[in-house]
């Protein structure tokens, strides 16, 4: 959760949100939501980098349809991952409490009931067209290459990468033998430099990391 005082940086209080004091003065720069912090970050910071793949087609520039396979994967992944693959997450958590829920025994059966159909009658199947789709999106990968938008990591990479390596962790979600290339490129960004860098600093901040939800 959350503290409190995250409220008198944006009105709804929540996390991720960031804040930036620009260099020619003036309010500081007040963004929330995963998706447009690293749009944001990636646009006015990630210059020289391949953080965000080439937008424009040669000899298509500003046109409509001009933009490269590479850059509309790149942008659509940048709103799929908080619009729809961690919304099935969260569900999944909330199912979960429903059943762990701390309930007279003689409830029990009514708790394991209602987590059961959540799972069962709309997870089950979402999780499958959604990794399934994932799973092709590795395969068709622009160029051949071993990321999401091509042969080189960009934000949206790393944006997939909290929700896909939580998916790993729940045991049978992300089964290797039913989606081996996607759980290899899972693999792959659990070995990323800046990943384990960012894991040694939420342990230096906290005392723990999970990427478990």
């Amino acid at each position: 959760f959350a503290p409190p005082e995250l409220k008198e940086i944006h009105p709804l209080g929540k996390s991720p949100v960031i804040s930036i004091k620009p260099p020619s003065g003036g309010p500081d720069v007040v963004i929330a939501e995963s998706g447009l912090i690293s749009e944001y970050l990636t646009e006015h910071f990630g210059a020289g980098t391949t953080l965000a793949p080439q937008r424009w087609q040669e000899g298509k520039e500003g046109q409509v349809g001009g933009e490269t396979e590479a850059w509309m994967r790149y942008k659509y992944l940048l709103h799929y991952c908080e619009g729809s693959l961690m919304p099935l997450l969260n569900v999944l958590l909330v199912s979960m409490s429903i059943k762990n829920a701390p309930v007279p025994f003689f409830i029990r059966p009514v708790t394991n009931r209602v987590a059961g159909g959540i799972r069962t009658d709309y997870l089950d199947r979402n999780f499958d067209t959604t990794f399934a789709f994932l799973e092709e999106q590795i395969k068709t990968s622009p160029g051949g290459g071993k990321y999401m938008c091509g042969s080189n990591l960009t934000a949206a990479d790393i944006l997939m990468s909290f929700p896909l390596i939580a998916a790993k962790g729940r045991g049978g979600l992300l089964p290797k033998e039913k989606y081996p290339a996607l759980r290899a490129y899972v693999d792959m960004l659990e070995e990323e430099e800046g990943y384990k860098k960012s894991i040694a600093k939420v342990e230096e901040v906290d005392g723990k990391f999970s990427a478990m939800i």
